[in-house]
C-alpha cells in the first residue's frame, strides 16, 4: 500500500510519531557533543553533592556530643572527632602520619581547661571580653594572690612562733632558774671588772683573762673592748710582777691586735711596745716570753708606724739578746720568722703601689720611713740568721733559709766571706739529696725536701 493510500487520520499520527523521534534525536546529539548545551552540568552536580554532605556531616557533628581532648605534658595522638583546648601544641607525626597534641605551656591555660564540661565544643569568643572586664579580673586575681599570700605569711609565722619562743619569755623563766643571758660585751666588761679588782685572787684573775681571750678574738669584740677601757686595764696588767699575769695580758693583747688597725692604734697610745719590750730584755719565765713574743709579732705586722717605733726603741737590740741567749732556741725561729715577714712585707707594698696604684700615699710613705735592712746589717743579723741554719728541725732550717733570701741583697758580702755558712749549706745539700731522692722513690711529685733543696742550691749560686 503507498504511503498516499493511507487514511488522513493514520497519516497524522504517523507525522507526530516522526516529529517526537527527530526531536529526540537532535537533543541527544546536542548533549553529548557540547555539555554546555546539556540540560544538566555533572560538575555542578557533583558540587551540590559534595556541599550536601559536608552540610550533613555538620549537621550529624552538631547533633553529635564532641570529646574534648585533655592534653598533657607528653605528646599524645588525637582521634578524629576530639576538640583540642586553645593554646596545645598540635603537631603532625611524619613516621605515623597521626596528628599529637601536649600542652604548650604549663599554667597558661589551666583555667580555660578547668572551666570544659566535658561533652561541650569548646567555644572561645574573645571579643565577649570589654577592657573593664579584663581590668576586673586582674584586680580580683590581685586581692586573690594577696590573700593568699597573707595566709602563707601567718602559716608561717605561726610555725616559727611553734618552734622559736620570745627573747622575753626566756630570759624570764632564765630568771626564775637563776640564770642569767649576756651580751658579749657584758662578758667582758665582767671580765675584766674581776681582772681589775683587788679583792679577785691569782686564780681568778688568770681565769679571767683566760676566758676574755677568746671574746677578743673577734675583730668587734676587741674593738669593744676599747669603749669601756678594757684594753689599757689589760696593757696595765704587764707592769704585774706576777709572771702568770704578764704572761696572759699579752695572750689577750695578741689576739686584741691581730689584723685590728684600730686597736693597734690604740694599744701604740697607751704604751703596749714600750712595755712588751722591757719585757723581753728582762728575766722572766720562757712561757711569759713566748706570748709577749706573740703579742709583739701581732702589734707590727701591716703597721708600719709601730714598726717605726719599734726602731726607734732599740727592738732589733732586743731581739738579738732574745736569740743569742741559751735555751731560746724556739724564741729564736720565731723571730727569724718576724723579721722575715717585717722584710717581705715592706717589699710587696712598694710592689704594689708601683704596678696598682692601689696602697695609700700615707701608708706607702710610713713604710718607706721603715728602714728595717740597714738596721738588721747594721746589728749583725747577717751572720745571726747564718748560725741559726744549723739548727736541727727541718721547719726551723725552711724559715732561715726563707729569711737568707729575703736578706741576700743586703747581705750578699757578708754571706760570701762567711765560710762556715758555706760548708752549713754544702752539708744540707747533702742531706736533702737524699731525702729528695727517697720522696722521689716514694711517687712524690710535689716533695717537701726538694723544695728546700731548691732553697739551698739558690743560695749557692747566689754565692758562688
Amino acid at each position: 500500500m503507498a504511503l498516499q493510500d493511507l487514511p488522513p487520520s493514520r497519516m497524522a499520527l504517523l507525522g507526530m510519531l516522526l516529529g517526537l523521534l527527530m526531536a529526540s534525536c537532535f537533543t541527544f546529539c546536542l548533549s553529548h557533543q557540547n555539555p554546555e548545551f546539556a540540560l544538566t552540568s555533572p560538575e555542578k552536580s557533583r558540587t551540590k553533592e559534595v556541599e550536601r554532605k559536608e552540610t550533613t556531616a555538620e549537621e550529624e557533628l552538631d547533633s553529635e556530643v564532641l570529646e574534648v581532648f585533655h592534653p598533657t605534658h607528653e605528646w599524645q595522638a588525637l582521634r578524629p572527632g576530639q576538640a583540642v583546648p586553645a593554646g596545645s601544641h598540635v603537631r603532625l607525626n611524619l613516621q605515623s602520619g597521626a596528628r599529637e597534641v601536649k600542652l604548650q605551656e604549663e599554667d597558661k591555660f589551666r583555667s580555660n581547661l578547668k572551666g570544659l564540661k566535658k561533652g561541650r565544643r569548646l567555644d572561645i569568643n574573645t571579643n565577649t571580653y570589654t577592657s573593664q572586664d579584663l581590668k576586673s579580673a586582674l584586680a580580683k586575681f590581685k586581692e586573690g594572690a594577696e590573700v593568699e599570700s597573707s595566709k602563707e605569711d601567718k602559716a608561717r609565722q605561726a610555725k616559727v612562733k611553734r618552734l622559736f619562743r620570745p627573747i622575753e619569755e626566756l630570759k624570764k623563766e632564765f630568771e626564775e632558774l637563776n640564770v642569767v643571758i649576756e651580751t658579749d660585751m657584758q662578758i667582758m666588761v665582767r671580765l675584766i671588772n674581776k681582772f681589775n679588782s683587788s679583792s679577785s685572787s691569782l686564780e681568778e684573775k688568770i681565769a679571767a683573762l683566760f676566758d676574755l681571750e677568746y671574746y677578743v678574738h673577734q675583730m668587734d669584740n676587741a674593738q669593744d673592748l676599747l669603749s669601756f677601757g678594757g684594753l689599757q686595764v689589760v696593757i696595765n696588767g704587764l707592769n704585774s710582777t706576777e709572771p702568770l699575769v704578764k704572761e696572759y695580758a699579752a695572750f689577750v693583747l695578741g689576739a686584741a691586735f691581730s689584723s685590728n688597725p684600730k686597736v693597734q692604734v690604740e694599744a701604740i697610745e697607751g704604751g703596749a711596745l714600750q712595755k712588751l719590750l722591757v719585757i723581753l730584755a728582762t728575766e722572766q719565765p720562757l712561757p711569759a716570753k713566748k706570748k709577749v713574743l706573740f703579742a709583739l709579732c701581732s702589734l707590727l705586722r701591716h703597721f708600719p708606724y709601730a714598726q717605726q717605733q719599734f726602731l726607734k726603741l732599740g727592738g732589733l737590740q732586743v731581739l738579738r739578746s732574745l736569740v743569742q741567749a741559751k735555751g731560746t732556741e724556739v724564741l729564736a725561729v720565731r723571730v727569724v720568722t718576724l723579721l722575715y715577714d717585717l722584710v717581705t712585707e715592706k717589699m710587696f707594698a712598694e710592689e704594689e703601689a708601683e704596678l696598682t696604684w692601689e696602697t695609700s700615699p700615707e701608708k706607702l710613705q710610713q713604710y718607706r720611713q721603715v728602714h728595717l735592712l740597714p738596721g738588721l746589717r747594721e746589728q749583725g743579723w747577717c751572720e745571726i740568721t747564718a748560725r741559726l741554719l744549723a739548727l736541727p728541725e727541718h721547719d726551723a732550717r725552711e724559715k732561715v733559709l726563707q729569711t737568707l733570701g729575703a736578706l741576700l741583697a743586703t747581705c750578699r758580702d757578708r754571706y760570701r766571706q762567711d765560710p762556715q755558712l758555706s760548708r752549713t749549706l754544702v752539708s744540707l745539700q747533702a742531706e736533702y739529696q737524699a731525702l729528695a731522692a727517697l720522696e722521689l722513690q716514694d711517687g712524690e711529685d710535689e716533695g717537701y725536701f726538694r723544695e728546700l733543696l731548691g732553697s739551698i742550691n739558690s743560695l749557692l749560686k747566689e754565692l758562688r
